[in-house]
């Protein structure tokens, strides 16, 4: 455990929380040569490595996980690079959804810190943490020989440094607001930065975007060349045919081979399936062999924690990472048309960065009691400035507690046995229920 500790201390050791996001393309763009240089230095591990890149602003996670679920199902050998992660740092680097472990994360740490200790900072600064993990996920998956990453982007996707992989398939989920002071104040600039991981000549796919979104991917496909596709709940539909290969789906709505069904909870969750769907029919144009029945088992068995999950305790208690007001609306829609509880007590924490207005007005006046908590992360948001937005929706009781598993615990005894608890607000407030209610991963 030392060994394990003195890996993770030394990987967060990149943390500076004195850097500041770039503010200008020339400086954002320095992220991207960093990690080429850094790849570079490391031999380019993610050289012939097939690969899909999923941005966007909700369902990223849970699409990428049905991404490589399907890809599991029909026999490849799969990594998964997300984040963050909810209990263990290995969460973010999966072989065929196992995670890392301790001691192959402490081996792939110590032969790559000669590499991160002589890399010249000089001409685009020091790497970042997530910087660092990304190169020891490329670096894992080629060593294990997997056969499709599917990587998740970490911020935006133009400047990201996941953006440096040139994919067979590029993913842009649903674009809202988030990351304001980065990504910009209007739809329109989020939009620009997701669009920024569409690649020359490589299948991007996306969903029904907001009015102001869409124009922005259309024109961003057309500008570098990228065939763009839509997963409409119709069908997949050619929106840019730039170089588009014979092979693939033409401009007609081509149906789903499956229905998009997933083990994922939420309606919401639909819209993550038919994309996912797309990405394969989308695979499957491009070479790789993948299925109907592997499309069917890979929606039939993926799983992603901490999204829309219910917990059969009594009362219930629904743990849910939404963190902004699209995000919130959409799961206060899931839990009214699927759960229906009798009352609703809120367990409710967000971090710092995130429209905590736009959240309590989504879920605050459905809820018969309001418990604000926040988590022990250091982005968590102050409770007296939560208070500030949840006082004009309240419509009972309001509750404070210093952590989530406080909160939880304050839930319960505002709760009958039919009644629902939903703890969300944030990823990491998310986190720390499934800790507090025993459902951590051991690390």
């Amino acid at each position: 455990m030392s060994a394990y500790q003195n890996t993770l201390d030394y990987i967060y050791s990149f943390l500076d929380p004195a850097r500041k996001a770039a503010s200008a393309p020339e400086a954002a763009v320095r992220n991207l040569d960093r990690m080429r240089a850094l790849l570079a230095c490391a031999g380019d591990p993610q050289d012939g490595m097939a690969s899909v890149v999923v941005a966007g602003t909700k369902g990223k996670g849970s699409t990428a996980a049905m991404i490589e679920a399907i890809a599991r199902a029909a026999g490849r050998r799969t990594g998964l690079f997300t984040s963050p992660h909810l209990s263990s740092y290995r969460e973010r680097i999966q072989v065929d959804r196992t995670l890392i472990s301790q001691a192959d994360l402490v081996a792939l740490t110590a032969r790559t810190r000669p590499i991160l200790d002589a890399f010249d900072p000089g001409p685009n600064g020091r790497p970042t943490t997530f910087d660092v993990g990304l190169l020891l996920a490329l670096r894992y998956f080629a060593e294990q020989g997997v056969q499709l990453a599917v990587m998740e982007v970490g911020l935006g996707g133009r400047y990201d440094t996941v953006n440096t992989l040139t994919p067979l398939v590029s993913v842009i989920t649903s674009i809202s607001y988030d990351h304001m002071a980065i990504l910009g104040p209007s739809l329109a600039e989020i939009a620009w930065n997701k669009a920024g991981i569409l690649k020359p000549g490589v299948p991007g796919v996306t969903v029904p975007q907001a009015a102001e979104a869409a124009p922005v991917l259309l024109a961003e496909a057309r500008a570098v060349g990228a065939p763009l596709w839509m997963a409409s709940p119709e069908g997949l539909t050619l929106l840019v045919d730039e170089r588009a290969s014979p092979h693939e789906p033409s401009q007609d709505a081509c149906p789903y081979p499956v229905p998009p069904v997933t083990a994922l909870r939420g309606a919401f969750q639909q819209e993550n399936a038919r994309l996912a769907l797309g990405a394969a029919l989308l695979l499957r144009a491009r070479g790789l062999n993948l299925p109907d029945t592997a499309l069917a088992a890979g929606l039939a068995e993926v799983r992603w924690p901490g999204r829309f999950e219910l917990i059969p305790r009594t009362p219930p208690v629904l743990i849910d990472g939404a963190h902004n007001g699209d995000s919130a609306r959409k799961l206060m829609a899931a839990i009214q048309a699927e759960l229906a509880p009798p009352r609703l007590v809120l367990v409710l924490g967000t971090s710092r960065d995130k429209d905590i207005a736009a959240i309590a007005a989504a879920l605050v006046p459905h809820a018969a009691a309001v418990v604000l908590t926040r988590s022990h992360h250091h982005r968590a948001m102050d409770l007296d400035r939560i208070m500030a937005e949840v006082g004009a929706h309240l419509r009972g009781p309001l509750v404070i507690t210093a952590d989530v598993h406080a909160g939880i615990e304050a839930a319960r005894g505002l709760c009958g046995p039919q009644d629902l608890i939903c703890v969300t607000g944030s990823l990491f407030v998310a986190a720390e229920a499934r800790e507090a209610l025993g459902l951590a991963i051991p690390d």
